[in-house]
């Protein structure tokens, strides 16, 4: 099977600049040419892409995907390093879910302070201009 840049994203969802950045760095193999110098992919390309696609989903950065990319190019090792960074992913996501949980409870207590009227009298708006108006440090 070979695809052309287009065809690659359309298969696994991305676009083609993005396909082009990760050649560019490394994630993906810099892709074969055609007689008419055009990139020409395989199916391999589409199992990394997705792969790579995921992991991004999965808030993942690139340092990480590349460490993971480099393991699964040695099946028959330990994963305990794809258990690690794994891990440290998931408490990055925890981190970023308690940073929320406070910016969507700030947000609420604005809300709830605003009884219509005029913008200078604006509870939102006052919050918004003055941190120490906020209950919680949520920066």
């Amino acid at each position: 099977m070979a695809l052309k840049i287009g065809q690659l994203g359309k298969a696994t969802g991305t676009n083609t600049e993005t396909i082009r950045y990760y050649e560019r760095i490394g994630l993906l193999p810099k892709a074969g040419r055609t007689d008419g110098n055009y990139r020409n992919y395989d199916v391999r390309d589409v199992e990394r892409l997705t792969f790579i696609r995921h992991a991004r989903g999965l808030g993942f950065e690139i340092a990480d995907i590349r460490s993971l990319l480099e393991l699964s190019e040695s099946p028959d090792q330990d994963c305990s390093e794809a258990d690690r960074i794994a891990s440290q992913q998931l408490t990055a996501v925890k981190r970023k879910i308690g940073q929320l949980t406070k910016l969507q409870a700030e947000l609420k207590r604005m809300i709830s302070q605003c009884r219509g009227g005029q913008i200078s009298d604006c509870r939102i708006m006052l919050s918004l201009a003055d941190h120490e108006q906020c209950m919680d440090d949520h920066a």
